[in-house]
């Protein structure tokens, strides 16, 4: 082997530096290497910066799945929104609470005093009676009018709406009443009914005043309708009874005076 071959040989830095560049192939299909050729190294993708925060504390590169995380706050329960009533339902007949006494009222025999759905009566006696094995003391009022005797006990007596006559004060209020405007509601007739029933029979005379105020009618006024006047003279009829009892006079000389008031209002 001569000298010329083994430069060659020794020295393959000579070789790759006098190889042609090779020319590129069809897309995708790069041109095959010449023998004697040295594949060049694969590129590699440049390096991505590191975060100075994480390079300056290794520790914070990756969450330690053993660390618990912060707790998250517990979410408060919505509230349930109050439900609406439209605007067009109509309302239900409403039952007036009689006005009850806020203490136990005493009762004695003569007392004049009101039941709820019979209106004004005496009270007779007191007495304890045996009912169906049980020992219990009722109060025995009589209405003189219905000839009805009604035995209410004592302890149910504040619940019943029993209750002693309205004071002075208080029936003028009901006077009051007289004088205001009719509140008319644009409803049927018969829901109107029933409401004007409820409040006669609550006992309140201050609801009895606003049922003779509503179906009241002056002379220039169409007259009321059978069932008007029969509800208008019942509320007439309760509020003349107590307004008799509080003046000491019979009934009706108290609905001559609650009628001639009634002319006087506009």
């Amino acid at each position: 082997m001569d000298q010329t071959a083994s430069a060659k040989i020794d020295a393959p830095g000579a070789l790759e530096s006098h190889a042609e560049p090779q020319a590129p192939g069809p897309a995708g299909n790069p041109s095959p290497k010449r023998p004697g050729t040295k594949a060049r190294p694969p590129e590699t993708a440049p390096a991505v910066a590191a975060d100075p925060a994480i390079a300056a504390n290794p520790a914070a590169e990756a969450p330690n799945p053993a660390e618990p995380g912060p707790a998250a706050e517990p979410k408060q329960a919505a509230k349930p929104a109050a439900p609406s009533r439209p605007a067009n339902q109509p309302d239900g007949p409403r039952h007036p609470p009689s006005r009850t006494p806020s203490a136990a009222e005493i009762y004695v025999a003569g007392d004049y005093v009101v039941y709820p759905t019979h209106g004004v009566g005496i009270v007779q006696r007191i007495a304890v009676e045996e009912i169906a094995g049980h020992r219990l003391e009722l109060i025995h009022i009589t209405f003189e009018e219905n000839r009805m005797t009604l035995r209410v006990p004592v302890a149910k007596a504040r619940s019943a709406g029993l209750r002693k006559l309205a004071s002075r004060k208080g029936f003028d209020e009901a006077m009051a009443v007289l004088r205001g405007k009719a509140r008319i509601k644009r409803t049927m007739w018969s829901r109107r009914a029933q409401e004007y029933e409820a409040k006669i029979n609550s006992g309140d005379p201050v609801a009895i005043a606003e049922v003779v105020r509503d179906l009241h009618r002056n002379a220039a006024q169409p007259d009321q309708s059978f069932s008007e006047r029969q509800i208008y003279e019942a509320a007439m009829d309760r509020l003349a009874a107590e307004l008799a009892a509080i003046d000491r006079t019979d009934k009706a000389t108290a609905a001559q005076k609650l009628a001639d008031f009634l002319k006087t209002v506009t």
